[in-house]
């Protein structure tokens, strides 16, 4: 399947890649079907793009690589979903990235709502996390610096 989205001007998508969200993005209710867009040029992002809007997208990555101390209540979320599984490893967590163009010391990162990828089932929720010590405003670089990031050719090991 072919989108054209307004990232690039056009993406080719395998159905099987296609990440239903039964409850929808919160302030997008509707929007219920989404893919991952990956470029080598642009990790440790990637885009977030909705099949149902080609106009809606979001800048995405592994919280993991800036803050390796995140924590999100994984059980609760596989319960609430009603996902067949108690493995943690079935479960990828992203944060939704606030960009700067050209000033990485200003992108940002909503720790407060993870984005919850099910890889078994290819189902996905954002989560809103109450009573956190987190930020919707966090900076990526507070605790590296953008000269720390890890390098593209590590990629494979960020990711697990």
């Amino acid at each position: 399947m072919n989108i054209k989205t307004d990232q690039f001007k056009s993406a080719e998508i395998r159905e099987d890649k296609i990440i239903s969200m039964p409850s929808g993005m919160p302030g997008f209710l509707e929007c219920k079907r989404f893919v991952i867009i990956e470029r080598e040029e642009m990790w440790p992002f990637y885009i977030f793009q909705c099949m149902d809007d080609k106009d809606l997208s979001f800048f995405i990555m592994n919280p993991f690589l800036f803050k390796p101390d995140y924590e999100v209540n994984l059980d609760q979320a596989i319960k609430e979903m009603k996902w067949l599984t108690d493995d943690h490893k079935d479960i990828k967590i992203h944060v939704i990235v606030n960009t700067t163009a050209g000033i990485p010391e200003k992108i940002t990162a909503n720790l407060l709502g993870p984005l919850l990828i099910n890889i078994r089932n290819n189902e996905a929720v954002q989560l809103v996390l109450h009573n956190s010590p987190y930020s919707h405003k966090h900076p990526i670089f507070a605790e590296t610096g953008p000269e720390k990031m890890p390098d593209v050719n590590n990629k494979k090991a960020a990711n697990e």
